[in-house]
């Protein structure tokens, strides 16, 4: 009886240890074959030329928000300018997207892959009445925050001029264009924290090129941002 515990125990044992040698395997296999991913394909900090994001930070003016009366979408043009045969939106989706199948006019995009830095998923664009809002074009300094921050003072040439400015634009996913709505860096954020030190570099180059102004609450917003990225650069132009 003592011999048949014994045998037992040794076939138990035996099973026991070679479980953890086959998982190790596939642990290693698993390792070396698929690497991890990264969330989001966010480029490292580089030097690009420009100025410090945090240094063209000081130098923008702080002061309070400004009523939002008269404005309209229309204070910045009716739509999109024209761009070749088509306008600015299609002119944004080819620079954003990736795999992009145009029409016979050799502009409109009709599909293509977005690889979203917004909410950092990968969008399948399909132009359509229910789909094409999928992806939207953000214009990254808010229309009506840049009313209110010195835009109402402008020409509407130069309101046209930047609405329509590359540096201004993104194609980015259409659920997280419509959250952040006319927020400021204040009230409203990338949720993919990995992009938000490019976010607010974006805006501050853009506030920088038009000299429109920030609250106290933005300016706190994004130092702390850029606190922990002093490296980011504004965006080349």
């Amino acid at each position: 009886m003592k011999n048949v515990h014994r045998r037992r125990r040794t076939v138990a044992l035996l099973a026991v240890m070679s479980v953890p040698l086959f998982l190790l395997g596939q642990y290693f296999w698993q390792d070396l074959s698929q690497p991890p991913q990264p969330e989001t394909a966010i480029a490292p900090l580089v030097d690009n030329g420009q100025a410090l994001a945090i240094e063209a930070l000081a130098d923008l003016e702080i002061k309070g928000r400004a009523p939002k009366t008269g404005y309209s979408r229309a204070e910045f043009g009716n739509g999109w300018a024209n761009w070749s045969k088509c306008d600015i939106r299609q002119k944004i989706l080819i620079r954003d997207l990736e795999n992009v199948t145009l029409s016979d006019d050799g502009c409109t995009v009709l599909s293509g892959v977005l690889h979203d830095s917004y909410a950092a998923k990968e969008i399948n664009f399909q132009r359509g009445a229910s789909t094409s809002s999928a992806v939207q074009i953000d214009h990254v300094v808010a229309l009506s925050d840049a009313w209110q921050k010195g835009a109402q003072g402008w020409t509407k040439t130069k309101r046209v001029e930047l609405a329509n400015d590359d540096l201004e634009l993104l194609a980015v996913d259409g659920k997280s264009n419509q959250q952040k709505s006319d927020g400021d860096a204040a009230t409203w954020l990338p949720p993919n924290k990995p992009f938000r030190c490019q976010y607010v570099a974006r805006q501050i180059a853009v506030k920088a090129k038009y000299q429109l102004w920030l609250t106290a609450a933005e300016h706190d917003a994004m130092a702390k941002i850029l606190s922990a990225c002093p490296d980011q650069r504004l965006p080349a132009p």
